[in-house]
């Protein structure tokens, strides 16, 4: 079982000081939640990294940023401009995860996030005995949204129904 407490403030502490995020399988296609998730984390900010070996072998962007074919090399390439990577956040399967966690730990971020829907407890205690933050079955987006008040971004549970789409965050 891993023994990082998925508490409100623990959340609040890792999306507070976890400001670049590695979101490893960041699809280009606009409907994808991957990409909804990270435009969302970028327009609150965040510098969102994209680790996706199909775009990044044609040399493709996806949200304005370099996509990268591992976590290893946006490291690598985000330490040449004097930054690193503070979180890796997965949208892969659970029985992917392993070798993600060993690049995250090789790296050294301070978290590991699992998807919704994503579980790998020997991948998770590995991290943690490396000493990084493991969070399981979570969206960054979600959690944003409910801790920092996102919730009516894009018109979710605001109560107002309208077609006109507000020009700017009213927070």
């Amino acid at each position: 079982m891993l023994h990082t407490p998925d508490t409100i403030s623990t959340l609040r502490h890792l999306l507070t000081t976890c400001r670049t995020i590695a979101v490893v399988g960041l699809s280009p296609q606009w409907h994808r939640p991957s990409y909804f998730a990270a435009k969302y984390m970028q327009a609150h900010g965040y510098r969102i990294v994209p680790v996706n070996p199909l775009v990044a072998r044609e040399g493709g962007q996806i949200l304005g940023e370099t996509a990268y074919a591992s976590v290893t090399e946006a490291a690598a390439a985000l330490a040449a401009q004097g930054q690193k990577i503070d979180m890796v956040d997965c949208f892969r399967k659970s029985e992917d995860i392993p070798p993600l966690a060993e690049e995250a730990i090789a790296i050294g971020a301070q978290c590991l996030w699992l998807q919704l829907g994503v579980f790998n407890e020997a991948a998770g205690q590995r991290a943690e005995a490396a000493g990084l933050q493991v969070i399981q079955n979570r969206c960054v987006k979600i959690e944003h949204a409910r801790l920092f008040g996102g919730l009516g971004w894009m018109g979710v549970n605001t109560r107002v129904i309208s077609a006109k789409r507000l020009r700017q965050l009213p927070y």
